[in-house]
């Protein structure tokens, strides 16, 4: 006996114990469902966000690995054949932003490089990430299967999503034409609106004298083409004016003649409900000047500096242009008065914080509307079985109803080049080039473009055995941010390409904070690295903090207290562990439960019947609090004390009831806690004499 349980009388050691757990998981082979033992009839699928493949794992992404992991340990205990299919994301403008950070530090850009010579070394780059984060979902005790795993650059992965290109080309669902479109001058690129931030600022708001009327701006280096004032057909102040009647009037470089035009885009609450447009540098500028048939003038180039029409100004970056030219309307008494404290809402780029500036170009753009009709229709049909948290529902109906059209086209090499040729005006949407004279166009997919095919993608969507299988998959976690981003684009593309939902179930987390519940940022200096925290902590230990307290949609504090409290309970189950093992040496596992061990078996198997109820529902903070509550609270500080009198006593039959209460217990308890904490239960069912497979991650769900 002294020999046999020798390793519990030291405390327990993640640090030798998991990473050779993990390594005996692999080469188990049951990470993948079809070497899974037994008739397993029923699958069960999950598919992993793929994280970026341009740096190392971040703190919500332990969160998302080990919820996502939780439910499928408990899936495959449960007989399902489970499947939680891995991948990595190229991430198109994040990867290509990173990248030129570091090419910023050796001095180079990436302007003026080879694309092809920067596409090689961005991959290079990537696919060296790419084994980092690997490596760090296995530090997680993540137990996906690494024979399924995707990339979006995989050949089959682009061949199809240029594929999904040219199909919705020929439905008429994606189109080219010239429309405002986000536009970085930094990154030199366009965004869509979810690749922008909308800031609250304080900025000067200008009154400028416009002939008879009073406008008002906080972009005054846009007025120089102004040369249409518009206003509510139905404002009683301007019923004098009639469309297109004109007027001259001075302006920032000399005369001008402008037109007036009505148009219920105008707001008349507003200052005094008259403006002029600038329809190359804003949407609704652009939407009127559509309307009307207005012609328009690039006022603002792509690299941020003004052009010619800005007469003595050209050349010069905003920031410096604004002040000269608000001083040159003083100058000419065209300054009627500054608000200097009002209140802007800015677009800014997600990456570089760069003021977004709206300019008229020739992208790619997807139809929106009869898509995310599709999506409004399945919501309200209650197509998707559920959306956790509730509210989530209404953000995605919400931004279905009102979303825009898709621009998809990113100026940028690092990316799945867009399947469109051209020569001369006409244009083709095709995999190959339609012979000689056709150009390629030089510009990629934007990145939710393929992951938003991500479940079609990694099932080989339309005909593989694992589409067939596995499709839809069941449930979908991710982080509450993506309700805009990607959720709502997976569902589209599911609908559209499958006519199935591709999720029966969303289940949405929220952010992992520092332990003050701050946001956190490198400029904080406040983000915290799970893989370091596994390795001081355990990752059973981490993965315990991440889950305890932390409903579905709830931002979690993650505090290093909390983390080491769960290192103590693995510890604690250890010494569990030890005291039953020591205590039951040589002792029948099948004798006969008196009447009050009964009771206490019946209270474990009711825990199970609580813990499984928690977890189909998804309550999975809930389960892992029980379940810790009970090991710690229950078992370990009133049923261990309780047995050592009666383990001590002379009444036999008490004693071996008390034994194989003890075996059962200790068993059930390890079951029940192995999705959440997979490594310390892992290695003490190896020593169970009551173990009946070679790994508890295939052991049988316990039920009553």
């Amino acid at each position: 006996m002294e020999e046999k349980h020798e390793k519990f009388k030291k405390p327990y050691d993640f640090v030798a114990t998991e990473p050779r757990i993990y390594e005996a998981w692999e080469q188990s082979g049951y990470f993948n469902p079809d070497n899974l033992p037994g008739d397993r009839t029923e699958a069960f699928s999950i598919i992993m966000p793929p994280p970026n493949a341009n740096g190392r794992l971040h703190a919500g992404h332990g969160l998302d690995m080990t919820l996502k992991d939780i439910v499928i340990r408990f899936k495959r205990m449960q007989g399902k054949k489970a499947l939680f299919l891995p991948g990595a994301d190229h991430a198109g403008f994040e990867t290509q932003v990173v990248y030129e950070k570091r090419l910023e530090k050796e001095g180079r850009s990436r302007f003026g490089m080879d694309p092809k010579q920067l596409y090689e070394e961005i991959y290079a780059f990537t696919l060296e990430n790419k084994k980092s984060m690997e490596d760090d979902i296995k530090r997680l005790g993540t137990s996906c299967d690494w024979s399924r795993e995707k990339f979006t650059l995989d050949p089959e992965i682009v061949t199809q999503v240029q594929q999904t290109f040219v199909k919705m080309h020929e439905d008429g669902l994606v189109y080219r034409g010239k429309r405002t479109v986000n536009w970085c001058s930094k990154h030199q690129t366009s965004l869509s609106d979810v690749e922008t931030e909308s800031v609250e600022e304080t900025t000067p708001f200008y009154y400028l004298k416009y002939g008879p009327f009073t406008i008002g701006t906080v972009r005054p280096e846009t007025k120089f083409g102004d040369k249409y004032v518009v206003m509510h057909p139905d404002d009683k102040r301007y019923t004098s004016y009639k469309q297109g009647d004109t007027f001259d009037l001075e302006w920032i470089n000399g005369p001008i003649t402008a037109t007036v035009i009505k148009d219920e885009a105008v707001d008349m609450e507003f200052g005094t409900g008259v403006m002029t447009i600038t329809p190359w540098h804003s949407q609704i500028d652009y939407e009127i000047a559509q309307r009307h048939g207005l012609d328009m003038e690039q006022i603002i180039d792509l690299r941020g500096k003004l052009l010619p029409i800005a007469g003595e100004f050209e050349g010069m970056k905003i920031a410096e242009a604004r002040p000269k030219i608000v001083e040159k309307l003083k100058e000419k008494e065209l300054v009627v008065r500054v608000d200097e404290n009002y209140k802007n809402v800015v677009k800014r780029c997600y990456k570089c914080s760069t003021m977004i500036e709206p300019q008229v170009k020739d992208q790619w753009f997807v139809s929106m509307e009869p898509l995310t009709q599709l999506v409004i229709d399945a919501v309200e049909r209650d197509e998707l079985i559920g959306i956790l948290p509730d509210y989530e529902k209404k953000i995605l109906l919400h931004w279905m109803k009102n979303s825009i059209d898709w621009n998809i086209s990113r100026q940028i090499v690092w990316g799945i080049s867009i399947p469109a040729w051209f020569k001369g005006e006409e244009i083709r949407a095709s995999i190959e080039s339609p012979g000689e004279g056709w150009t390629q166009d030089p510009d990629t997919f934007d990145t939710w473009f393929s992951s938003g095919q991500w479940p079609l993608l990694t099932l080989g969507y339309p005909d593989s055995d694992d589409f067939k299988t596995y499709y839809p998959t069941d449930l979908m976690e991710t982080g509450a941010d993506l309700v805009f981003k990607w959720v709502p684009r997976m569902i589209i593309f599911g609908l559209y390409l499958a006519k199935q939902v591709p999720f029966k179930q969303v289940y949405f987390h929220g952010m992992v904070n520092d332990a003050q519940n701050k946001k956190m940022s490198k400029s904080k200096g406040n983000v915290v690295s799970p893989i370091d925290l596994t390795q001081t902590y355990g990752a059973d230990a981490l993965r315990m903090a991440l889950v305890v307290g932390t409903p579905a949609g709830s931002n979690i504090p993650l505090s290093e207290d909390k983390i080491k409290g769960y290192k103590h309970f693995a510890n604690k189950l250890w010494n569990i562990t030890r005291f039953v093992l020591e205590n039951t040496e040589g002792a029948d596992a099948n004798a006969p439960l008196n009447d009050a061990d009964l009771a206490l078996k019946a209270e474990v198997d009711a825990l199970a019947r609580e813990l499984t109820e928690n977890l189909e529902q998804y309550r999975i903070y809930l389960a892992a609090e029980k379940v810790y509550h009970y090991a710690w609270d229950r078992f370990a500080a009133v049923i261990l004390e309780e047995s050592k009198p009666i383990l001590a006593g002379s009444d036999a039959a008490a004693k071996a009831s008390r034994q194989a209460l003890l075996l059962s217990l200790l068993t059930t308890t390890v079951k029940l806690l192995h999705p959440f904490m997979p490594f310390v239960t892992e290695e003490i069912y190896q020593s169970l004499p009551s173990k009946s497979v070679d790994f508890l991650m295939v052991e049988s769900w316990p039920h009553a």
